[in-house]
């Protein structure tokens, strides 16, 4: 195991063994309702003996690793025991999960994204290495079952009533359900693992800090109190990045469902693959921005203090953006102070902070609106500011603009689609560099988005 894992998860592993041996049991009571219904609905479609003996085993293998626990945690054994046991937990999970799959209809049954579910709580709990191991078994033990029924080597139960029979032999929709189910474990296994890598390093150094000023106690309490304050960001920062990357997967996988069991007719197939693409693009557009937000969290010892002409800057976003303010016809102002020189910032994150700042404005300003920038120099730094009559931002929400994540209510109403990130590394980079970022707002009148950056010397 690595000293990653080791500080400060080690620590609280064995908790979170027993917390996964709670949710079991908790999914247990649910697979036994489902599996009741499906009984008294499907009848005898499905092999109930081996569905409920599926559910009984998992209930088994549960109290077994609940017992195993209680004894690692009298004989005080060292975390490596309880590593072992929560690999052997998510395991397990993952093959009584395609067991009770493989009886209750395999490729026909759309509980199958119980997998990444599986892979993003190992993700969460264990290392990366273990994390791209859940996604692999999680993805053979899929691809596996979806051939081993097409092939004839097990039994398929199709779900009569509901799914057409012969669609688990269609070489084209095994295709495509093995590529979705590969794609959103992989996926949702590098975004967990690398946020979940970033924040215990963290952890491990405030944990560090913990054990030298151990003697004194007012400083120990503070740090005890940054430690829980990181936990429970990550643990957000893990819900949100879990929900956010499993909705576009799922609706494209529904989509292309919708497209392999006929239900999308030959005028309609353009507008169904449209949302598809969309979809897809909204996925790519968050990983981009998590990137983007990742690489901007990465500590260096030493920031190269590059040059950046902000003026020119902001007429090459100008130009990207000139269409979508003329679909709305909004009137545009541009005011640069002559003499106006360059700052210390990496030209790329110049042009991110303009990208970032004209784009809301005109996302969020209704046709016909105004639209104002200003650029000018003063007091060894250059001030920009984007100003616009949009739908603005209520006193409650200014504070927590720049958090990531966060929209604002009124912005999800006028536009559904956005990851919430936009202004979060504005804010980080204008940080980065010395600078800052703030807002001034009112709501139905408009916002004023200021941010500086120190001159270059």
């Amino acid at each position: 195991m690595s000293e990653l894992l080791r500080i400060p998860v080690g620590r609280e592993l064995s908790d979170r063994v027993r917390w996964l041996i709670k949710v079991r049991w908790a999914a247990v009571g649910v697979a036994a309702v489902l599996v009741l219904l499906v009984s008294r609905r499907l009848g005898d479609v499905l092999p109930m003996a081996s569905l409920w003996g599926t559910v009984g085993a998992i209930a088994v293998y549960n109290l077994a690793f609940s017992v195993a626990e209680h004894r690692l945690v009298s004989r005080g054994a060292p975390y490596e025991y309880h590593a072992a046991l929560m690999h052997g937990q998510i395991l397990a999970d993952l093959l009584a999960l395609t067991t009770l799959l493989h009886f209750s209809g395999g490729i026909e049954n759309y509980f199958a994204t119980g997998y990444v579910m599986v892979v993003v709580v190992g993700s969460v709990l264990m290392t990366r290495r273990g994390s791209y191991l859940y996604a692999s078994v999680a993805t053979t033990l899929w691809v596996g079952l979806l051939v081993a029924e097409s092939a004839g080597v097990l039994p398929h139960y199709n779900l009569t009533g509901f799914r057409v029979a012969t669609r688990y032999r269609e070489a084209a929709h095994i295709t495509a359900e093995s590529l979705v189910m590969a794609g959103a474990n992989f996926g949702v296994a590098y975004l967990a693992s690398n946020v979940m890598e970033r924040l215990r390093e963290e952890e491990g150094k405030l944990y560090h800090a913990n054990l030298t000023l151990e003697a004194r106690a007012g400083q120990l309490a503070r740090l005890n109190e940054r430690l829980r304050e990181l936990d429970r960001a990550r643990s957000f920062f893990v819900r949100v990045v879990a929900h956010e990357v499993r909705a576009p997967v799922a609706a494209i996988q529904s989509y292309l469902r919708l497209i392999l069991d006929g239900y999308v007719s030959g005028d309609r197939l353009g507008e169904i693959i449209g949302k598809a693409e969309v979809r897809a693009r909204d996925q790519l557009e968050l990983i981009s921005d998590l990137l983007d937000l990742a690489r901007l969290e990465e500590v260096k010892k030493d920031v190269v203090a590059e040059s950046a002409d902000v003026a020119k800057s902001l007429r090459d976003v100008l130009d990207m953006v000139q269409a979508g303010i003329q679909d709305k016809s909004l009137s545009l102002s541009v005011d640069v102070a002559p003499g106006v020189g360059l700052v210390r910032a990496d030209e790329d994150h110049v042009k991110q902070v303009w990208t970032n700042l004209i784009s809301n404005a005109v996302k969020y300003t209704p046709e016909g609106g105004k639209i104002a920038i200003t650029l000018q120099g003063e007091n060894g730094v250059v001030r920009g500011s984007v100003q616009d009559t949009g739908i603005g931002i209520s006193h409650e929400d200014v504070g927590r603009i720049f958090d990531a994540f966060y929209r604002t209510g009124e912005a999800k109403v006028l536009s559904r689609h956005g990851t919430g990130l936009g202004l979060s590394i504005v804010k980080g980079i204008t940080e980065r560099y010395g600078g800052r970022v703030w807002v001034e707002s009112e709501i139905g009148v408009g916002s004023t988005f200021f941010f500086e950056l120190p001159v270059a010397r």
